[in-house]
C-alpha cells in the first residue's frame, strides 16, 4: 500500500477553481473520481490527516499512487464531467447505486400490422406505447391477467410467421389468451381495436370496461347463458385485480418519482416509487456503501446523477417531477442537467405537506426496512469473506491483500475441442463481467501444461500491451485559475470505451497440481511479470501448490480460505465445461457442404433451402445451382467439380453425427 505523502501534490500547485479529480493506482487504473467547488480545499482534506478518514476513504488514498485534476468553467460542467468519467472508468471506490436491471415497461407495438403486447427495456421505439415502469414480477402478472380480457397477440415475429404458414395457432391461441390473428380468427381491424382497448385500460379507463362487462354479464344471466356469465365474471375480477394493484395515490395527472433514503455512518438504502398517472407503477431499491463523509444532499445528488444518467439517455423516461427527501447539492445545476436529458423542464422538489409528503413517508419506511434487511443478510457474508481472504493471504505468506483473484481451468475430451476459462473474484465476490473464455489450438492443445502456459501468456500479454499503450494524462497546472478554466477541454459526448480485462490480479489460481502451477509461473516469468502470485489447487487431496515447491501447502479442512479457493476452482470448472460443451455441440454435426471452397454459411443455407437436402445439391447441374440465391456460375461450377471428384478436396464420406455415428445426410 502506498503512503499518501509520497504522491501528495504541493498546496500551491492545486488551483482553487471548481474541477474534477481522479485518483489512480500503481497500474494506472482510475479508482476514484470526485468533483469540488475548490480543488485545493477538497484535495488537501485527503492528505492533511489520513488517519482520521473513513475506513473506505483511508483504503482508497493508500491504494492510490497518484492524483490528477481537471479545471472546468462552472459547477454544471464539473457535474457533467464527473458523471462521464464515472461511467467511463467505473472507479472501484466511487459511490455506485446499483440494482440488477433497468426499468421494465409494458409496451404495445401499435406501429405493426398486428400490434403486440410485450415487456421491453431500454430505448423507446417509434410507434410503440409504453406503460410503467413496473417491477419485473408485477409486470408479468399484469400482462398475463390482462391477456385474459384483451387477448392481443404477444408472440414473437418468428412464432407468428410459423403459425401463419402452418395454419395452426400457438398455445396461447388454444387457451384463449390470444385472438390468433395469425390464422384469421380475427381481422386486422378488430385486432387493432382490441389493442387500443388494452391501451385505454392501461391509460386509466378501467371503469368503462368493467361497467361494459357487468352489463354483458347481466344480459347473459337474463338469457340463462350461465357459462358465458361466469366467464365475464372472471374477466371482471381480473380487471379489478389489476386496477387495485395500481391504486390512485396522487392526482391522476401526476407523473413523479418519489425518492427516500435511510442511512447510517457506513451505508445508505434508497427506495423510489414510480408514480405515473397518479398510480404507483413500480418500485426500485439500492443499497450503497459510503466512501467519503457524504452529507445527505451529496448522496441525493449522486443518486439522481447516476439513476437518470443511465436510464435518462432515452428521452421521455424522466417524469415531470422528482420528489426527494432533501434538496440535493448543486440543485440548480442538477435541475438544468436533468431538464436537458428529458428535453423538457424537470422540477426537483422536497414535499412539505399533503399527499406527496405522506407518500414520501411510506417510501422512507421501505428504505428503513431495506437497510435493516441488507445488514442482516450481509453481516455473516462480510465476516466470512474477510476471514477467507485474510486466512488465504497469511497461509500463502503474501505481502499484498487479495483484492482480485483470477482462476484458470482447461477443459477437453481426449485432446479435442480444447478450451480454457478465466473467472474473476474481487473482494471475495465473483465479477462475472470479467469472465473470459479461450479456444486453444495448435501445439498448445497437446497437453494441459502447454494449454495453461498458452492461456496465461495470452491473458497477460493483453495486460502488458495495455500498460505500454497507456498515455498518462497531463495534470492541468496553472497559477492563473481563470486561464486554466478557459484552456480546459470538456468532452461529454465521447462514448466510454469498451471495458478490457487487462487489469492484473493479485493472485492467479490454476486448477491442477505442480505441473500446471510451474507452467503458469513460467508464462509470467517469460513475460517479465513478477508482481502476480500463482498457486494451484489439486483436486485429489485439495492441496495448494506453489511454484517450484516440492511440498504443498495444506490448509485446514475447515479453513474459510480453502472454501474460497474451492468455490473459485469449481466456478472456473463450470464455466470451462459450459464453453467446451457449446464448442463441441457445434462440431457434432458436419455437412458435405462444409468443405466446398468459397461456400459460406449463408450460401450453404440458401442451397439447402432451394434444393431441400445435400442430395439435391449433389444431383443439380451448374445451371440449376446458379438459380439459388447468391450462387453465381463460377461457384456453381466449383460445387459440381467438388462433388464429382475433380476438386482438390472432394468429399468421400457422408455427413454424420460425431457422437452417435448416425448418418444425417446422403
Amino acid at each position: 500500500m502506498a503512503n499518501p505523502a509520497s504522491y501528495r501534490p504541493r498546496t500551491g500547485e492545486i488551483p482553487t477553481n471548481p474541477g474534477v479529480y481522479r485518483f489512480r493506482d500503481p497500474h494506472g487504473r482510475v479508482i476514484y473520481v470526485g468533483k469540488a467547488k475548490s480543488l485545493r480545499s477538497r484535495l488537501n482534506s485527503y492528505f492533511a490527516n489520513p488517519a482520521g478518514l473513513l475506513p473506505k476513504t483511508y483504503a482508497m488514498v493508500h491504494a492510490a499512487s497518484s492524483v490528477e485534476w481537471t479545471v472546468v468553467g462552472s459547477e454544471l460542467e464539473s457535474l457533467q464531467l464527473e458523471y462521464t468519467w464515472i461511467k467511463e472508468f467505473k472507479p472501484r471506490f466511487n459511490v455506485v447505486f446499483r440494482d440488477d436491471k433497468t426499468y421494465p415497461y409494458l409496451a404495445v407495438t401499435l406501429g405493426e400490422k398486428y400490434p403486440r403486447v410485450q415487456v421491453l427495456r431500454g430505448d423507446k421505439r417509434k410507434g410503440t406505447r409504453y406503460f410503467g415502469p413496473y417491477t419485473a414480477g408485477a409486470i408479468r402478472e399484469t400482462m398475463d391477467t390482462l391477456l385474459r380480457v384483451f387477448p392481443v397477440r404477444s408472440c414473437s415475429a418468428g412464432v407468428f410467421k410459423r403459425a401463419e404458414s402452418s395454419g395452426r395457432p400457438c398455445l396461447l391461441g388454444y387457451i384463449d389468451k390470444c385472438s390468433a390473428p395469425c390464422v384469421g380468427r380475427i381481422s386486422p381491424e378488430d385486432h387493432r381495436a382490441l389493442a387500443e382497448d388494452f391501451c385505454a385500460f392501461m391509460g386509466g379507463e378501467a371503469k368503462r370496461f368493467t361497467n361494459k362487462l357487468e352489463k354483458q354479464m347481466a344480459a347473459a344471466v337474463a338469457r340463462l347463458d350461465y357459462e358465458q356469465a361466469a366467464r365475464l365474471r372472471d374477466d371482471i375480477t381480473a380487471l379489478r385485480k389489476v386496477f387495485e394493484r395500481n391504486a390512485v395515490v396522487l392526482a391522476e395527472d401526476t407523473d413523479a418519482d418519489v425518492f427516500a433514503l435511510h442511512e447510517d455512518e457506513l451505508e445508505a438504502a434508497v427506495q423510489v416509487f414510480h408514480v405515473r398517472g397518479g398510480r404507483i407503477r413500480g418500485q426500485r431499491g439500492w443499497v450503497v456503501e459510503k466512501v467519503e463523509d457524504f452529507t445527505t444532499p451529496d448522496l441525493v445528488e449522486h443518486l439522481l446523477q447516476q439513476v437518470y444518467g443511465e436510464d435518462g439517455e432515452t428521452h421521455g423516461r424522466l417524469p415531470r417531477e422528482v420528489l426527494v427527501p432533501v434538496a440535493p447539492s448543486n440543485a440548480e445545476e442538477l435541475t438544468e442537467w436533468l431538464s436537458g436529458i428529458r428535453g423538457a423542464r424537470v422540477d426537483v422538489r422536497v414535499p412539505q405537506r399533503g399527499d406527496k409528503a405522506a407518500l414520501m413517508s411510506t417510501v422512507r419506511e421501505n428504505a428503513e426496512h431495506a437497510l435493516k434487511l441488507h445488514k442482516t443478510r450481509r453481516a455473516g457474508d462480510l465476516t466470512v469473506r474477510s476471514q477467507a481472504l485474510q486466512e488465504l493471504q497469511e497461509a500463502l505468506d503474501l505481502p499484498v491483500p487479495l483484492l482480485r483473484i483470477e482462476c484458470f481451468d482447461v477443459s477437453h475430451v481426449q485432446g479435442t475441442n480444447v478450451v480454457a476459462s478465466m473467472v474473476v473474484v474481487e473482494d471475495g465476490l465473483p465479477k462475472k463481467s470479467d469472465y473470459r473464455k479461450f479456444s486453444i489450438t495448435g501445439p498448445a492443445a497437446s497437453d494441459d501444461t502447454a494449454a495453461m502456459h498458452d492461456v496465461l501468456t495470452r491473458r497477460f500479454r493483453h495486460y502488458l500491451q495495455d500498460k505500454s499503450a497507456q498515455v498518462d494524462e497531463a495534470v492541468l497546472e496553472s497559477p492563473d485559475g481563470d486561464a486554466a478554466a478557459e484552456d480546459a477541454v470538456l468532452d461529454t459526448t465521447t462514448p466510454a470505451p469498451k471495458a478490457k480485462f487487462a487489469y492484473p490480479p493479485n493472485l492467479v489460481v490454476v486448477d491442477g497440481g505442480q505441473p500446471q502451477v510451474n507452467a503458469a509461473a513460467r508464462a509470467l516469468a517469460d513475460l517479465g511479470i513478477d508482481d502476480v502470485y500463482v498457486v494451484g489447487l489439486a483436486k485429489r487431496l485439495e492441496e495448494v501448490w506453489l511454484p517450484d515447491s516440492d511440498f504443498p501447502v495444506i490448509l485446514p479442512r475447515t479453513s474459510q480460505g480453502l472454501y474460497l479457493l474451492q468455490r473459485i476452482r469449481d466456478e472456473a470448472h463450470r464455466f470451462a465445461i459450459s464453453f467446451h460443451r457449446q464448442k463441441r455441440g457445434k462440431a457434432m454435426t458436419v455437412s458435405a457442404l462444409d468443405s466446398v471452397p468459397g461456400l459460406g454459411a449463408s450460401k450453404r443455407k440458401a442451397l439447402l433451402t432451394h434444393f431441400g437436402s445435400v442430395k439435391g445439391v449433389k444431383a443439380a447441374t451448374p445451371e440449376e445451382l446458379a438459380q439459388a440465391k447468391g450462387i453465381g456460375p463460377a461457384l456453381a461450377a466449383a460445387i459440381v467439380s467438388h462433388f464429382s471428384g475433380d476438386g482438390p478436396a472432394a468429399v468421400t464420406v457422408p455427413a454424420i453425427n460425431m457422437t452417435t455415428g448416425e448418418i444425417i445426410e446422403t
